[in-house]
C-alpha cells in the first residue's frame, strides 16, 4: 500500500521588508546594556568634548558614565529631593542641574561640591541650560516664571512671567546668547530675547510642550506635546511647516543625529520614531520594552542611551566595520553538525557504513483526517480560525486536495446555517485574492448549487450572498476599466515607437514586382453595390 502523501501548500511570494540605506544604518547597533537606576530617568545629556561621557538624572542623583563604562565614574548626590535636567556647559567643565527644592546647583565637573547655588523659583525647576557665552544660565520653573542667572556673581538678571502654566522645557541659542525658547503646559512655545522685557514671538503648539529642539541653523524649531511633533520656521515669524502624528501617546523627547539629516522623538508608546529631515517621513523605529522618559545620541552616533520609566538606562553602541563584518560572514556560513565532529575538510572512506535513522512522518490534523477519508473534518479543520485568517493559504490547499478527490462537493454538503456563514465569509474575505482565486471559485459554484433551494431562509446566509454578489461585480467592473487602460497603454505605445523602413536595392514598389512587370500585371476591378 502507497503511504500517505502530506497536503502540499504552495508557498506564495511574500513582499519582504524594504532593506533602505536608514535601515541598514539604524540597525548597526550591538544588543542594548541595561543599566538599572535608583528612579525613572528624566534627562540624558552628553557632553560635547572628547571622550563624550553623559549624565544620567533619576531621583536624586545625576550619574555620569563613560562612553563604554557600565559604572558610573562621577555621581552628584548633593540633592535634597529630585533632580531634574542635568546638563553639561560647551566646554564640558560645569554641569548645571534644577531640583524639586526650587534650588538651582551648578557643579564642577571634577568636584563634588556645588560652586553655585541659584535661589529664587519658588517651586520645581525642570529646565536649566547654559548661554552659548558660558556666562549665564537660563532656568524654567513650575512658578510659571523663566530666568536668567549671571554665573559670577550668582545674581537674577532676568525674570520672565509670561506663560500660565509649568514650564518643563526650553533651549538657548548657540549662535546668540541673548535668545531662549522655553515651553510649557499652557500649550505656548515662546521665544525670548534678553534684551527686551518681553517675548518677541509666541506659537501655539495646542498641547502642553514636553521637549523643544533647534535645528544647527537654528532657522527651524521643533516642539513636541501630546501625540504631536511640529516644526516651526522662525525665520518667517513662526509659521508651521509640518505637524506630525506618528505616536500614539505622549511625545516625552527629541534628538537629532550628528549629520542634522534624521529627527528622532521618543514617547510613552514605548516607540522612537527616526524621521527624514527632508521630507519627514518616518524611516526607522526603535521598540523597548518601557515608557521611555529622556533620549540622547552620541556624536557621531556612537551610540543611543534612552531613559525609561521603569529605572532602566538602555545603551546601544554602534558595532565597529570589522563586527559587521564578522556577522555577515557567519550568516553566509553556517557549519553543519558533521563539520563540528569530523571536521571541515572530512571525506567518507569507501569503507564506511551510513547508519540511517526512520525519519517518523507528522501529520497535520487536516492530514489526519484526510487520511482517514473524513472528508468534512479535513475541512472543518482547516477552516479553524487561526488558520483561515493567518494562513488562508492552507485552507485553500485543502479545498484544492478535496477538489482533486472530487469530494469536495460531499464536504460542503449538509451544513448548518453557522458553518455555512463561516465558509462564505471565508469566500468574500479572499476570493477576489488572485492567489485564490482560480481554486475558491470552484466552491463558490458549488456552494450556490448545493443551497440554492434554501436560499431566502436564513437572513444571515442571504446576507453574505449578496455581499458576495456586491464583491464580485465590483471586480468585474475593476477587470473592465483595466483592459480599457491596458488598451490605452497599447495605443500609447505603438504611437510613440518610430517606424523604422528597410530599404531594397532595385526594386520600387512595396509588393516586390518591378516597375515592367508592374505595368504588365493587371488587377481585377470589383464593383461593390
Amino acid at each position: 500500500m502507497a503511504s500517505f502523501k502530506p497536503t502540499k501548500i504552495q508557498v506564495y511570494p511574500k513582499l519582504g521588508e524594504k532593506v533602505t540605506q536608514d535601515t541598514l544604518y539604524w540597525k548597526n547597533y550591538k544588543a542594548p546594556v541595561q543599566i538599572k537606576e535608583f528612579g525613572a530617568i528624566t534627562n540624558i545629556d552628553f557632553s560635547p568634548v572628547s571622550p563624550h561621557n553623559f549624565a544620567v538624572t533619576a531621583f536624586t542623583r545625576i550619574h555620569i558614565y563613560g562612553p563604554f563604562s557600565q559604572e558610573p565614574v562621577k555621581t552628584f548626590t548633593r540633592f535634597k529631593d529630585t533632580a531634574y535636567c542635568g546638563r553639561f556647559r560647551s566646554d564640558g567643565q560645569l554641569l548645571v542641574a534644577g531640583c524639586e527644592d526650587s534650588v538651582v546647583r551648578l557643579f564642577d565637573v571634577s568636584g563634588k561640591v556645588a560652586l553655585r547655588m541659584f535661589k529664587g523659583h519658588t517651586k520645581a525647576v525642570h529646565l536649566t541650560d547654559f548661554t552659548s557665552d558660558r556666562y549665564q544660565i537660563l532656568t524654567g520653573s513650575d512658578d510659571y516664571t523663566c530666568r536668567l542667572w549671571d554665573i559670577p556673581s550668582a545674581t537674577e538678571l532676568n525674570n520672565y512671567q509670561e506663560h500660565t502654566d509649568y514650564i518643563r522645557c526650553g533651549v538657548t541659542s548657540k549662535l546668540n546668547r541673548d535668545l531662549f525658547i522655553t515651553g510649557s503646559y499652557d500649550h505656548t512655545v515662546k521665544v525670548f530675547d534678553a534684551r527686551v522685557d518681553k517675548s518677541v514671538m509666541t506659537m501655539d503648539h495646542a498641547h502642553p510642550v514636553e521637549s523643544l529642539l533647534l535645528y544647527p541653523s537654528e532657522g527651524l524649531l521643533v516642539s513636541a506635546g501630546g501625540r504631536y511633533v511640529k516644526v516651526w520656521d522662525l525665520l518667517k515669524g513662526g509659521q508651521p511647516l509640518v505637524s506630525l502624528k506618528n505616536h500614539h501617546k505622549t511625545v516625552t523627547c527629541l534628538s537629532l543625529s550628528s549629520n542634522g539629516q534624521r529627527l528622532l522623538s521618543a514617547s510613552l508608546d514605548r516607540h522612537v520614531k527616526v524621521y527624514n529631515t527632508t521630507n519627514y517621513k518616518v524611516v526607522h523605529n526603535f521598540d523597548y520594552a518601557s515608557a521611555i522618559l529622556s533620549l540622547a545620541l552620541a556624536p557621531d552616533d556612537e551610540s543611543i542611551v534612552v531613559g525609561m520609566t521603569n529605572n532602566i538606562l538602555s545603551i546601544k553602541h554602534r558595532k565597529s566595520p570589522e563586527e559587521s563584518k564578522e556577522k555577515a560572514e557567519q550568516q553566509r556560513r553556517r557549519p553543519s553538525y558533521r563539520v563540528f565532529v569530523k571536521g571541515k575538510n572530512y571525506i567518507p572512506k569507501q569503507d564506511d557504513y551510513l547508519v540511517s535513522k526512520p525519519v517518523k512522518q507528522h501529520l497535520a490534523k487536516y492530514d489526519k483526517q484526510l487520511k482517514k477519508f473524513n472528508v468534512s473534518k479535513a475541512l472543518d479543520t482547516a477552516l479553524e480560525s487561526w488558520t483561515r485568517l493567518r494562513k488562508p493559504e492552507i485552507t485553500v490547499a485543502v479545498v484544492k486536495e478535496l477538489d482533486r478527490r472530487g469530494t469536495l462537493k460531499n464536504a460542503l454538503a449538509g451544513r448548518d446555517e453557522q458553518w455555512l456563514s463561516q465558509f462564505l465569509n471565508f469566500l468574500i474575505g479572499n476570493l477576489v485574492d488572485t492567489r485564490f482565486t482560480p481554486v475558491l471559485i470552484t466552491p463558490a459554484e458549488m456552494i450556490l448549487d448545493i443551497y440554492q433551494s434554501i436560499v431566502g431562509q436564513s437572513p444571515v446566509v442571504d446576507r453574505q450572498l449578496l455581499r458576495l454578489h456586491d464583491l464580485l461585480e465590483k471586480e468585474i467592473d475593476y477587470q473592465k476599466d483595466l483592459l480599457e487602460v491596458l488598451g490605452m497603454l497599447d495605443t500609447l505605445f505603438a504611437s510613440t515607437c518610430p517606424r523604422k523602413e528597410v530599404p531594397c536595392s532595385g526594386i520600387s514598389r512595396s509588393n516586390g514586382l518591378a516597375q515592367g512587370e508592374a505595368s504588365s500585371t493587371s488587377r481585377p476591378e470589383l464593383q461593390v453595390t
